[in-house]
């Protein structure tokens, strides 16, 4: 995916913050293999949910794959072009908000049987490390919730590039993929094929494309 689609929306609202984040250590040195160019990023960001799709995809029937995303979500992004280490990002999904494409199936989703939207409405990612690994790829490691179970995971993050736009909105993308056990979350309904192996499975990939916005400057 671009850093942004070709639609421009005229007003882009940042999302509200959603809380303190933690810090990746202070007063870690500059990495000198990094492009200068990223310095110029450092600050906070928030992401543009008209032009960016936080999603998964999941293999059904062991013969295709069923893509969704989550459309409504809060987020809070400080990217330290100088210092990786010292960038962060916590996000909160509203997972009611889950989107197939199919109005049954996500009924599905949001249900007991997965979700459980009634009693877990929110899953959140929130970081907590991030290691430039090289050129304009990084790592973050961060703890993901879904129905209450916090687990470990490690994303892969590549920096796509920024631009201002026509709005005079400073932008900045970045890919980011990892790939669960979803049972590692207490999701663990399936149905078994007769021929074998799952309906559902239970490798799921995450994909985080994001065009993100330059938010007023705020207190560390």
């Amino acid at each position: 995916m671009g850093i942004f689609s070709r639609r421009q929306t005229a007003v882009v609202e940042p999302s509200p913050t959603v809380g303190s984040l933690r810090s990746g250590g202070r007063g870690a040195a500059a990495d000198a293999t990094l492009d200068p160019a990223l310095r110029a990023l450092t600050g906070h960001w928030t992401i543009d949910r008209p032009h960016s799709r936080i999603g998964f995809s999941v293999r059904h029937a062991m013969v295709t794959t069923v893509r969704g995303a989550f459309t409504d979500y809060d987020s809070v992004l400080y990217f330290d072009g100088a210092r990786p280490s010292e960038s962060r990002a916590e996000i909160v999904i509203r997972v009611a908000s889950v989107d197939t494409g199919v109005e049954q199936r996500d009924a599905h989703l949001v249900g007991k049987d997965f979700f459980d939207v009634r009693r877990y409405p929110q899953m959140t990612f929130r970081s907590t490390s991030t290691v430039h690994e090289a050129g304009e790829s990084f790592r973050m490691t961060g703890d993901l919730t879904i129905r209450d179970t916090t687990r470990p995971v490690d994303l892969q993050l590549d920096y796509l590039g920024s631009v201002m736009d026509p709005f005079g909105y400073e932008r900045a993308g970045f890919d980011g993929t990892t790939t669960i056990d979803r049972r590692d979350w207490g999701l663990v309904y399936n149905q078994r094929l007769e021929a074998g192996g799952s309906m559902v499975s239970e490798k799921v990939r995450l994909q985080f494309d994001i065009s993100a916005i330059r938010a007023p400057s705020q207190p560390l």
